[in-house]
């Protein structure tokens, strides 16, 4: 038995539909960033890492309560030395939505998508005890060089298919893509 506090609400609570992110919902995401990291978001290594890199349609999803974006995630391809992987976030859920349970639905999503189109690992900056709970774990921080400060802490890694990180090591960067002409 948990001995966590029980949110007032669950997501079962409320009819929450989770699909994937349309072109058109780029304003009503980049608003919610906003609303939830604020203007310094742009300083941060993770959005760095992002910069000119489009996140994969395939595995970004919002939530929706009716027609209202109340939660958004994206992930995008990133390269660790000569690895391919994905990293996730941003993350986010309406201040109104959150300890509900969006959060963590939307990260479930993106993480069974990713393993079901063969991908291997997923990396993310932020807080272990919350991302824990999907599998995710600290990353052997002596073994990769972020392009910029993260405590190491916070630098946490999914493998999706068993050793996918045994021989991972070198430079996080972003996987620029060409543009369709």
């Amino acid at each position: 038995m948990s001995d966590l506090p029980k949110p007032d609400l669950a997501i079962s609570d409320i009819p929450i539909a989770i699909r994937h992110e349309h072109a058109a919902d780029a304003a009503a995401i980049d608003k919610l960033h906003e609303r939830a990291f604020g203007p310094g978001r742009f300083a941060k290594t993770a959005y760095r890492l992002r910069e000119g890199v489009d996140p994969l349609p395939t595995l970004s999803f919002v939530a929706l309560v009716g027609t209202l974006i109340v939660g958004s995630i994206r992930l995008t391809p990133i390269v660790v030395g000569g690895t391919e992987a994905l990293l996730l976030g941003p993350l986010a859920v309406e201040q109104a939505f959150s300890s509900i349970g969006i959060g963590m639905s939307l990260v479930g999503r993106s993480v069974e998508t990713a393993k079901s189109e063969g991908h291997r690992l997923i990396f993310l900056v932020g807080d272990e005890p919350f991302y824990s709970r999907a599998g995710f774990r600290v990353m052997p921080f002596e073994r990769v060089e972020m392009p910029g400060p993260v405590d190491p802490r916070r630098l946490l890694v999914l493998e999706l298919v068993d050793d996918a990180l045994t021989d991972v090591k070198g430079r996080i960067s972003g996987v620029k893509r060409a543009s369709a002409a």
